[in-house]
C-alpha cells in the first residue's frame, strides 16, 4: 500500500491546544489523498459526530476516537481508544471525571505561576481554552503570548528564534514536569482503572506515543499491559527516533498488539508536525484494529 494512507492521531480546535476546526482537517486529510483519519481530541469527543458529516463530504474514512490522560506507575500515560462511540455513557462518565481532575489541576498550577511572580489568571487561560479543561501547553502559550513585547528575565528565553516553536512544550518542561516549581499532584485517572471499564465504549485501547519523554514506556510496562486490555501500540508517532520505532515496533510484534500510526497534529501550537509528517499509516490498521473491537 502506499504510505501515509492514515493518521490515527490529529487534534482539532476541541482540544484546548489545538487550532484546526474538523473541517479543514477534512480538507487537508482529502487534500494530502489520506483514506482514513482519527481525530483524537484531549479528554474530550467534542468533534464528534459533526466531523463525521464532513468526512463523508471529502472522501475519507472518520475512525472515532479520544486521547484519555491517565496515570500508571507514576508517570503519565496517553491512551487512544480508536472506534470509540460518543453515545456512550461510559464515554461521557470518563470525560467527566477527567475534566473535573483537569480543572482542578490547572488551576494549582496557575496559582503556583502567580506565586512565582507571573501574571496570568485561571480568567485568561478560559479565554483560550473555551469550554475544555485547558493543558499545560495552553496555559504556558496564554502567559507566553500576554508577556510576548513585555521585559521579563525568566521568559525572555522562549522568545528567542531557536525556541520559540516549541516555547509552550519547552516552558511546560520547565516548570510543570516532576520537580519543577510549578509543579503539581498528577490527578489523572489510573490506567488500569480505565482499561476495566473501555469495554463499554466500543474503543480499541492504544497506547499511544510510548517513547515520549513522560511515559518511557518498557517492554515490561507493555507486557502487563497487555494483559490488561491494551490491543495496539502507536508505533509510528512524531515523538520517536528512528530507533525508538524500531524497538516498539518489535515488541508490538512480539505481544501482538496492532502498530498504529499518528502524528498528534495540533497545528501552529506544534509547528514542528505539519499535516500528514507521519507517512507509515497503511489502511490495514484500520483494519487490524477494527477486528479487535469488543
Amino acid at each position: 500500500m502506499m504510505g501515509g494512507e492514515v493518521d490515527l492521531h490529529i487534534h482539532s480546535n476541541r482540544s484546548s491546544d489545538g487550532d484546526q476546526p474538523p473541517k479543514r482537517i477534512c480538507e487537508l486529510a482529502e487534500k494530502h489523498g489520506m483514506k482514513a483519519i482519527s481525530i483524537s481530541d484531549h479528554d474530550t469527543m467534542a468533534a464528534y459526530p459533526e466531523v463525521l458529516e464532513f468526512g463523508e463530504k471529502a472522501g475519507i474514512e472518520i475512525v472515532p476516537s479520544i486521547e484519555l490522560t491517565t496515570i500508571f506507575d507514576g508517570r503519565e500515560f496517553h491512551l487512544l481508544l480508536p472506534f470509540a462511540d460518543w453515545r456512550s455513557q461510559v464515554i461521557a462518565e470518563l470525560i467527566e471525571r477527567v475534566s473535573e481532575r483537569r480543572f482542578l489541576e490547572a488551576a494549582e498550577r496557575i496559582d503556583r505561576l502567580r506565586t512565582l511572580g507571573f501574571d496570568v489568571s485561571m480568567e485568561e487561560v478560559k479565554a483560550r481554552s473555551g469550554s475544555f479543561p485547558p493543558l499545560g501547553v495552553t496555559i504556558a502559550q496564554t502567559l507566553l503570548d500576554k508577556y510576548r513585547g513585555r521585559r521579563h528575565p525568566e521568559l525572555e528565553k522562549y522568545y528567542a528564534a531557536e525556541n520559540e516553536a516549541e516555547a509552550p512544550y519547552l516552558f511546560y518542561k520547565n516548570y510543570f514536569m516532576e520537580g519543577r516549581p510549578a509543579c503539581v499532584p498528577r490527578r489523572n485517572l489510573p490506567l488500569l482503572e480505565v482499561l476495566d471499564v473501555v469495554s463499554g465504549t466500543g474503543g480499541v485501547p492504544v497506547l499511544a506515543h510510548p517513547g515520549a519523554y513522560f511515559q518511557n514506556v518498557t517492554k515490561q510496562d507493555l507486557v502487563l499491559l497487555s494483559e490488561k486490555g491494551i490491543e495496539g501500540l502507536e508505533v509510528f508517532t512524531s515523538y520517536h527516533t528512528a530507533e525508538q520505532t524500531a524497538f516498539y515496533r518489535k515488541i508490538a510484534d512480539d505481544l501482538d498488539l496492532v502498530s498504529t500510526a499518528g502524528s498528534d497534529f495540533h497545528g501552529s501550537i506544534k509547528p514542528h508536525i505539519p499535516f500528514a509528517s507521519i507517512r507509515d499509516g497503511v489502511y490495514g490498521m484500520v483494519e487490524e484494529l477494527n477486528k479487535r473491537r469488543s
